[in-house]
């Protein structure tokens, strides 16, 4: 029935006939356009079916359209955003990108009132082409006229920046050093000069730091004494990231900050304060060219003598601050799509106002510092990571001038002048400064996370397409591991489902063939990841989300395909927890050498399958880390079978009971955190020992695997586990949460109390391998 509803909502248009007749009806026609891969936005149906039911209006219509067989919707492959094209009489009337609702919700009767006022006033009807073909195509025309006049021009003009050394390092005759340091760091001086700027060339050079607490030191400081002026560039190249690298260069804004952060730059070495910083630059093209007409009026820039630069896809932050988001959120994000941008990160947040102000501690000390605060934290903003090309310098355009009174008489086309607010003086919209700033700022937002996922038994035949889907997504794949759970271990890990009706069929599923674990790193990984999910029914899944992985790989709540980490915290205890220690550089790679495997490896030591797990573990990435901890434990295993291993069994024993019938297991779980973290300082001594020990005894121990699989498996327990946290405070959650667990326990199964049980044999494990019976008691409180 559902099935009959969305065909009756919405046309399919397969095929270009099929396309040209849709457009050849009257009326207005909305038409989703997807690619067979992803599907149609079914998000957005419920909100369409209620829409066309409210306005009842025969005149609009519905459709989806598949971009790979249809000519005229060639240029939408591979743009993977939702895209809604409206049209009417045949022609493009609006294009909205992403499943924005209330964008949606408002152009529809707008755009439908419009139509009819066409059909029956005769009112010109407003035809749009694509904005983002539109500066396509504009672009692409320049740069066909750019190569007509290649043989007349010898190419784009150079970018430059205006560099001032100030007159406190000019009357401390610092001026060559600077200049040779310029030089040694490749750039070009097209132009200098000495000069004396009187106090009113000082003021209008300075008018935009006009409200600065500090004006009137700074103009009387730049009119103490001579200045030297440089136009600079970057060699024979276009000089595209010259202002940038500049800034850079010559380092924080104050330069007892610089002499922190960055002690090598040029306002550490030659400057002294906010005022006496030795150095200027120009912090945008704009103000590049203002500066460059202020010193150098006549100056004409040269011609690189290199091919144009190649565009620059780039990502910015943008911030719509509280006030504006309230008034203006969805003229400011269609602006933002017509421009051509691309929202790769969104969230909505209230900031705090010691976020507010670590985010500004540049700005700290100036009079306007607690105003910003305020209007940063008067309610929630909206953060945006913006990509397309030299996205930096395009988002800055579009701002316009910082000083919103500037804004409007100098720019009154920008978004600042545009969505002002009334009596508010700060600037409504944000947008960093530099490449640079750029990063640090979208990491401020949007910080790098880890996540775990885990690809199941019965999607080990999708996992190609699955990891394809994850990369695709943006996931960068850190680390990753194949291995295959015991019985016992499976049956650890769900041990707080033992006795429930599915109990049996899940260690049973989870243990009939290999399980793929990935570390994945990107910003907000956690969220981003369990979204590319889809819910834990996979029913619910191909109905709500068609294009998540669940609805086009799961089968059933038991097979449901993946498992996902449920929260920053959870992911980073169970990565450790798998792949041991791994510390991560700020781009969400893995830093320095590969880490060891030794929980993974010790769940593939059962006798029959030892070797085989080993052979695995080479074949998917050769980790000699996991082989090696697989022979320590080898090792160490040995020697207890002979001697005092009954005896330190016993305990083990009775706490795998315990475990097992779900008793008071909060107690061993701080226990076993702790031998969790003196494994590693033991684990050395331990080895070193069961070596000396049992050097001529390894051979004849090689049968007696029975106590062998017992210690192996128990030494595992922290090794993957499908459902979910086996720390503190993943324990709390599932405390929080015991409708959640009953609800998908096959999806989400092994949180909480699974891995309660896990720990105790982990410590007692821990005992066994240092031969250490002495430290029996420190198990008491366990039972």
């Amino acid at each position: 029935m559902a099935r009959k509803k969305e065909i009756q909502l919405q046309e399919e248009l397969k095929n270009q006939e099929q396309w040209d007749d849709f457009l050849s009806k009257k009326g207005l026609g909305m038409i989703d356009v997807y690619q067979a891969w992803a599907g149609p936005c079914a998000a957005v149906n419920g909100m369409l079916r209620r829409i066309k039911n409210e306005l009842g209006d025969d005149l609009l219509r519905f459709a989806s359209a598949e971009a790979d067989n249809i000519e005229a919707l060639e240029r939408y492959r591979g743009r993977c955003q939702p895209t809604f094209l409206f049209f009417a009489g045949g022609e493009l009337v609006h294009v909205i990108r992403g499943a924005n609702a209330p964008l949606i919700n408002k152009a529809i009767p707008d755009l439908l009132k419009a139509e009819h006022s066409v059909l029956e006033d005769g009112s010109e009807r407003k035809v749009i082409t694509d904005p983002i073909f539109d500066q396509e195509d504009k672009e692409a025309d320049a740069e066909e006229e750019e190569e007509e006049a290649g043989e007349e021009d010898a190419g784009p003009q150079k970018e430059v920046t205006v560099a001032i050394i100030k007159p406190d390092a000019v009357q401390a005759g610092h001026v060559e050093d600077i200049i040779q340091r310029v030089k040694d760091a490749g750039f070009e001086i097209l132009a200098q000069e000495e000069r004396m700027l009187t106090e009113e060339e000082a003021r209008e050079f300075y008018s935009h730091k006009a409200d600065e607490e500090f004006f009137d030191e700074l103009v009387a400081f730049m009119a103490s004494g001579p200045s030297h002026v440089l136009v600079l560039s970057k060699g024979d190249e276009a000089g595209a990231e010259v202002i940038d690298e500049w800034r850079k260069i010559i380092g924080p804004f104050d330069s007892t900050v610089a002499k922190e952060e960055a002690p090598d730059s040029l306002r550490a070495q030659y400057g002294t304060d906010k005022s006496m910083n030795a150095l200027h630059g120009s912090d945008s093209h704009e103000m590049a060219t203002r500066e460059l007409a202020f010193f150098f009026p006549n100056f004409q820039i040269p011609k690189s003598e290199a091919k144009p630069a190649e565009k620059r896809l780039q990502r910015t932050l943008a911030l719509i601050r509280p006030d504006a988001l309230k008034e203006h959120k969805d003229e400011i994000l269609a602006k933002i799509q017509e421009a051509g941008f691309t929202v790769a990160l969104q969230k909505e947040m209230q900031l705090t106002k010691d976020q507010a102000a670590e985010f500004y501690k540049e700005h700290e000390g100036q009079d306007y510092f607690d105003q910003l605060v305020e209007s940063m934290t008067c309610g929630p903003l909206l953060a945006l990571g913006l990509a397309r090309e030299d996205a930096v310098e395009r988002w800055r355009d579009l701002l316009g001038p910082k000083e919103v009174p500037v804004a409007k008489e100098e720019a009154p086309d920008s978004l600042r002048a545009q969505f002002a607010v009334e009596d508010v003086p700060i600037n409504q919209l944000h947008g960093s400064d530099s490449v640079d700033h750029a990063e640090k700022e979208v990491q401020f937002f949007f910080p790098m996370q880890q996540t775990l996922a885990v690809v199941k038994p019965d999607a080990q035949e999708h996992k190609d397409a699955i990891i394809a889907r994850i990369k695709e997504a943006g996931f960068n794949i850190a680390f990753q591991k194949e291995t295959s759970l015991t019985e016992e271990l499976a049956q650890q890990l769900y041990t707080e489902h033992e006795g429930k009706e599915f109990y049996g069929q899940l260690v049973e599923h989870m243990t009939s063939g290999p399980t793929l674990f990935l570390v994945l790193s990107q910003e907000e990984a956690v969220d981003r990841f369990r979204f590319l999910m889809g819910p834990t029914n996979p029913e619910e899944a191909k109905e709500a989300f068609p294009d998540s992985l669940r609805a086009q790989f799961a089968s059933d709540m038991l097979k449901n395909a993946l498992h996902g980490s449920s929260d920053p915290n959870h992911a980073q205890e169970k990565i450790k927890a798998i792949f041991g220690d791994i510390e991560f550089n700020p781009d969400g790679t893995v830093k320095g050498a590969e880490p060891e495997l030794d929980m993974v490896t010790q769940g593939d030591t059962e006798p029959a399958e030892g070797q085989e797990g080993e052979k695995e573990g080479e074949g998917e990435g050769g980790e000699k880390p996991a082989e090696e901890a697989e022979k320590k434990e080898e090792e160490e295993a040995k020697p207890e079978e002979g001697g005092e291993a009954p005896e330190a069994e016993a305990p083990a024993e009775e706490q795998k009971e315990e475990a097992a019938e779900g008793g008071e297991e909060a107690k061993p779980e701080g226990g076993s955190e702790g031998a969790q973290e003196e494994t590693s300082g033991e684990q050395t001594n331990a080895e070193q020992e069961g070596e000396t020990k049992d050097e001529n005894e390894q051979k004849e121990a090689g049968e007696k695997e029975g106590s062998e699989q017992t210690e192996g498996n128990e030494g595992a327990k922290e090794s993957p586990e499908e459902g979910g946290s086996a720390e503190p405070a993943a324990q709390e959650e599932s405390a929080e949460k015991p409708a959640e667990a009953e609800a998908a326990p096959p999806a989400e199964g092994g949180e909480g109390e699974g891995e309660k049980a896990e720990e105790k044999p982990a410590e007692d494990g821990e005992q066994k391998e240092g031969d250490k019976t002495e430290e029996k008691p420190a198990e008491t409180p366990a039972e």
